[in-house]
């Protein structure tokens, strides 16, 4: 039907904690990079647990894409897991960033 967004357009939000060396190698920076690149808008965060969270928003194929780069992740970084939690578009960030 027209007039109807595709899975791949759909708009949806994605929570992933990213598990093994992913702080100290620039993770943080390296997903914030491949995100806007996407077009998407969310946050990166260092936990107390070593890990990191990503919370991302925007269409699902750019989701899809984001996940294929945190799976590799920067030069120095070895990652071991991703978990991911699917979620309903909030529209809650404008851009982006590094959440401290």
């Amino acid at each position: 039907m027209q007039g109807e967004m595709s899975n791949a357009e759909e708009l949806s939000s994605a929570t992933i904690l990213v598990r093994g060396r992913v702080q100290g190698v620039y993770f943080r920076k390296f997903t914030v990079e491949n995100a806007r690149k996407l077009g998407l808008t969310g946050f990166a965060q260092n936990m107390s647990d070593g890990s990191v969270k990503v919370f991302a928003e925007g269409n699902r194929y750019s989701l899809q894409r984001l996940i294929d780069f945190l799976h590799i992740g920067p030069a120095h970084a070895r990652v071991d897991d991703l978990e991911i939690s699917w979620s309903s578009f909030t529209s809650e960030f404008q851009d982006f960033s590094i959440k401290r």
